[in-house]
C-alpha cells in the first residue's frame, strides 16, 4: 500500500468491497448474522475502521466455513452476537469508543496534575 492510498483510504474501500462480495455469497441466515456482527463491531473501530479489517476477515472466514459445513449460526456464534463481538474485539485489542474516551480523559487529568509528561 502506498502513501496516497493510505491517506485517501482507497485500500480500505477495496477491502470492504471484497468483504461485502464475500458476504453476499453467504446463505441468508449467515448474511443476516454478518450484518448484525458488523453493526456491533463498529463500536470497536477507530475512525477509519482499519483496525477491524483483520477481525472482520477472520469472522467472515468463520461464517464461510460454517456455511460450507452446513452449520447454523447459533451453533457457531451462539445466541449472543453482541457478546461475541465484544469478545472478538476485546481479544484483538480493539477498544470501543467509551474506553478510548476514558483513556483520553484519564491521561488529560493526569497531565493536569503533573503526573504524566506530554
Amino acid at each position: 500500500m502506498n502513501f496516497w492510498e493510505k491517506v485517501t483510504g482507497g485500500d480500505l474501500n477495496r477491502v470492504w468491497r471484497d468483504f461485502q462480495a464475500r458476504a453476499e455469497a453467504l446463505p441468508a441466515e449467515h448474511r443476516a448474522a454478518w450484518d448484525e456482527i458488523m453493526k456491533n463491531l463498529m463500536l470497536h473501530g477507530d475512525f477509519s475502521g482499519r483496525n477491524l479489517t483483520p477481525i472482520c476477515d477472520g469472522v467472515l472466514g468463520l461464517l464461510e466455513a460454517s456455511a460450507a459445513q452446513g452449520q447454523s449460526v447459533e451453533e457457531v456464534l451462539g445466541d449472543d452476537i453482541p457478546g461475541f463481538c465484544a469478545a472478538v474485539g476485546g481479544d484483538q485489542g480493539a477498544k470501543d469508543f467509551r474506553a478510548r474516551w476514558r483513556d483520553q480523559l484519564n491521561h488529560g487529568v493526569a497531565r493536569r496534575l503533573n503526573r504524566v509528561e506530554g
